[in-house]
């Protein structure tokens, strides 16, 4: 009987930023800040919607000013926004985003959680927010960070009482995290997360406030902060080098996918809280008033407190191994506390601290970063101990759970290399490597996680790891490290990259939609690579009904690990209208992989591997147009150009130096595309080329753009003024406001079935004043709002025309929706 593998739906691990990153190596500075905050026991949680909503200041200045825990809660991993560094949207940019969050707290001290909430894009009142995200099942994750994480404070980002006023999602954050704070400790709610997890009441609730919520600085500046706890964040670290405000810029700066690049700063900085539940600190500006942050907090911890104040206080910056002794003798006594959240930080705290103190480092590297199942893997173990401790490692237990003795002293600055094997599992078992909130299909608000166990966690715990045990000062400690790996580039130096499981398959096809504006036929290459070496199978194509596939089969065989082999096959479309999904699929003896294996490498995240079904759609699409040669001037980042070959378009991108008269001579029409004048500052040179282009006949299309940090404020040759306006329910009904414009009806018939389909919205951040040289096309706009006139504008310039528009047509392109396409024909014929 066949056994199909459908490799997504396994308990799954995703990489994680300490196991494909370089191991941190702390200085003598660097331990004594972190043996003061062994001796602080308070914590701080963060709360907000999306990646980037977080306030970096003041998380480090919680973190590394005063000690406490402190973690940022993101509702979403921002899988709704735009890429400004690549063409990965939605789940992708999501494992991009996640992976962003994790550097920047890598850098400003915090930790990183989530819930399962699907970021879907902009909506503008928490009650659309939450009919989609579900409100309940995204509660109970906010319940349970609280329970988790136990934070004495809560801080919002958000204020609770703006329903209507901003962004759904920031508003309903705020809310949840307000109910929140009381049913965390109702044993009554959620009572199966007591099974692992206590009740929890924090003590205060706070919001933190801005000059944005009141409108502009000078507002802020004006208003009566009497109600306001100022909080001074401008902190000087003589042991880092770095203010705060330094800090936490670094940290904001991890979001590029965002362009949220930040320049730091230095002096005062204030940061002003708004008490919203709780009792006023007194001084206001401790919000740990009246909460015991010393070790006096738990039962048998006041004798911890002295011996680590002690640690502290004779601290020897020259020689840090000096401070082994008590360091060792206080973790004991942590061991003999009674079993709490804290027992649990601190032992994984003061575990660091002993090894930064030795010089201990134990690493474990494979011999390569991909394996399949039921493969043997070296494995190369380095233990070396660079104090003069008396340091011994007595065993390990190997990543397949076999204890080994060794009874080897660390002699100093000698290292111990030891090589051993991992076996990978068999198929069934075999955990493969992907983001866990992916592997199952969730729904448009909310991702599915079976694993209750990992719902919250930024990423799902490596499952192959290796335990030193190690006796220092007489006490044995274990130490448990990830298997990595490591390799030297030429230009970077050492690299780091997780170890990872992968099928011995992986099927793809390379466009994701594939439009036919005829009934011919069309050649797909369907792309196999080989996990493993010497794989053979047979290769399919699953096509929807009326669609037809040559051949029915392909055999591949494919020699080396890491090759690829590409099958063409020929799909034959109906001759009408149709729509559908062609999914590929390779079967190895009876095993069959439906997946295909997407790597995202950027230099400033970890190498991800992410598994997703392998699919694309396929629409036979009767589409006219005049023109051909397109020139396309890429912004942020889109995959428009892509789209527009599809139906038929020679695309040329044209860097912003090439924008010359000469150059433009060669094309019926010149494309923007997303954000182009917020990012391509060269721009704001070329508009008088562009318009002449446009004078003499050509057609200039403009797509969306912020009115934030625009490059030019010039946007076309007449006025035109950019707003926050736009229209998020995607399904929002259309009206044609100039129904017998051109645009609408030449080549093709624009009809209301055009708009059927779109998704995530509409499109964002329309014009809302423009001159009357401009042609409002359509009318739209959300529920209880006034119609929106700017999506679509078009102006008769000379003897061309200029056209802008908010409409989303970077999303509705990767979707395959008909109706954008032909849109966009429309408007890239005018004039020809």
């Amino acid at each position: 009987m066949t056994k199909i593998l459908r490799i997504l739906f396994f308990a799954l691990i995703s990489t994680s930023l300490s196991y494909a990153q370089k191991p941190q190596k702390p200085n003598s500075s660097d331990i004594y800040e972190a043996i003061k905050k062994l001796n602080f026991l308070g914590s701080v949680l963060y709360v907000a919607a999306h990646p980037d909503d977080e306030n970096t200041r003041l998380i480090s200045y919680y973190a590394n000013g005063i000690k406490a825990r402190t973690a940022y809660l993101s509702l979403t991993r921002g899988d709704g926004g735009q890429n400004l560094i690549g063409p990965e949207i939605r789940e992708l940019l999501g494992v991009i985003r996640t992976q962003e969050l994790l550097a920047a707290r890598r850098i400003d001290g915090g930790e990183q959680l989530f819930t399962r909430a699907n970021d879907f894009g902009y909506s503008k009142h928490p009650d659309e927010t939450f009919a989609i995200w579900n409100k309940e099942a995204v509660l109970s994750d906010v319940v349970l960070a609280i329970r988790r994480f136990q934070p004495d404070i809560i801080i919002n980002r958000f204020d609770h009482r703006s329903q209507g006023r901003t962004h759904g999602h920031h508003t309903g954050s705020a809310l949840l995290s307000l109910e929140a704070f009381e049913l965390a400790n109702q044993a009554s709610v959620y009572p199966k997360q007591l099974d692992s997890l206590t009740t929890w009441q924090p003590k205060r609730l706070l919001f933190n406030t801005s000059w944005w919520f009141y409108g502009s600085q000078e507002k802020f500046d004006e208003a009566d902060k009497s109600n306001l706890i100022g909080i001074e964040t401008g902190t000087y670290y003589p042991s880092k080098g770095l203010s705060n405000p330094e800090i936490a810029a670094l940290s904001r700066s991890q979001h590029k996918s965002q362009g949220f690049g930040n320049t730091g700063s230095r002096g005062s900085a204030m940061e002003y809280l708004e008490l919203i539940k709780g009792t006023m600190p007194n001084p206001p500006y401790n919000l740990f008033d009246g909460i015991d942050t010393t070790w006096n907090r738990l039962k048998g911890g006041a004798a911890i407190g002295t011996l680590l104040k002690q640690v502290e206080a004779q601290y020897d910056f020259k020689n840090p191994a000096a401070s082994i002794p008590q360091l060792v003798a206080a973790y004991k006594a942590i061991q003999a506390l009674e079993n709490s959240t804290w027992k649990t930080v601190k032992l994984k705290e003061i575990k660091a601290v002993i090894a930064a103190c030795a010089g201990l480092f134990l690493e474990v590297v494979a011999e390569t970063n991909q394996v399949t199942s039921n493969q043997t893997v070296v494995l190369s173990l380095e233990a070396i101990n660079r104090s003069k401790a008396p340091i011994t490692l007595e065993s390990y237990t190997n990543a397949n759970g076999i204890e080994k003795t060794i009874n080897s002293a660390l002699v100093n600055n000698k290292k111990l290399q030891i090589t051993d094997s991992l076996l990978t599992p068999d198929a069934n078992k075999s955990p493969i490597t992907t983001p866990y909130w992916l592997t199952q299909k969730g729904t448009l608000g909310m991702y599915k996680v079976p694993n209750s166990k990992l719902i919250g966690k930024p990423e799902t715990p490596s499952v192959f790891q290796v335990t030193f045990q190690v006796t220092i000062a007489g006490t044995t400690i274990p130490f448990t490290k990830p298997i990595v790996y490591k390799t030297n580039d030429p230009v970077k130096g050492e690299v780091y990259k997780p170890f990872e499981i992968i099928p011995e398959a992986a099927v793809k096809i390379a466009e994701k939609v594939i439009i036919f504006d005829t009934e011919n036929s069309k050649q797909i290459p369907v792309i196999v690579k080989a996990g493993r070496a010497n794989i053979s199978g047979n290769v399919h194509i699953e096509v929807p009904e009326g669609w037809l596939v040559s051949p029915k089969n392909a055999v591949v065989t494919i020699q080396n690990k890491g090759a690829e082999e590409t099958i063409l096959f020929s799909i034959t479309p109906p001759k009408n209208n149709s729509e559908g999904y062609i999914k590929p699929a390779i079967t190895i003896q009876e095993n069959i992989y439906t997946n295909e294996l997407i790597e995202i490498d950027y230099n400033h995240i970890p190498f991800q591997t992410v598994l997703l079904p392998s699919e694309s759609k396929v629409v036979r699409l009767n589409i006219s147009k005049k023109g051909k040669n397109i020139a396309y001037i890429a912004g942020a980042g889109d995959m428009v150009p892509e789209s527009l070959q599809q139906i038929g378009y020679q695309v040329t991108i044209l860097e912003p130096d090439a924008i010359t008269a000469k150059n433009l001579q060669n094309f019926d029409a010149v494309v923007l595309g997303i954000r182009a004048y917020n990012t391509v500052e060269t721009l704001k040179f070329k508009q008088a080329i562009l318009f002449d282009f446009v004078k003499n006949g050509g057609n200039m299309i403009v797509q969306y753009n912020t009115s934030h940090e625009l490059v030019t404020n010039k946007l076309a040759p007449f006025p035109l003024q950019l707003s926050r306006n736009r229209v998020t329910n995607e399904a929002a009904a259309v009206t044609f406001v100039a129904p017998h414009h051109p645009v609408l009806n030449e080549p093709n018939k624009i009809t209301q079935a055009d708009f059927e389909n779109w998704t995530q919205e509409r499109g964002l951040y329309f014009p809302d004043s423009w001159g009357s040289q401009f042609t409002p096309i359509l009318s739209m706009q959300d529920k209880g709002e006034t119609p929106k006139l700017g999506s679509l504008l078009v102006a008769k310039y000379g003897k061309g025309y200029y056209v802008y528009t908010g409409l989303s047509f970077f999303r509705e392109f990767p979707a395959g929706v008909s109706g954008a396409y032909r849109l966009f024909a429309n408007m890239l014929s005018l004039g020809n």
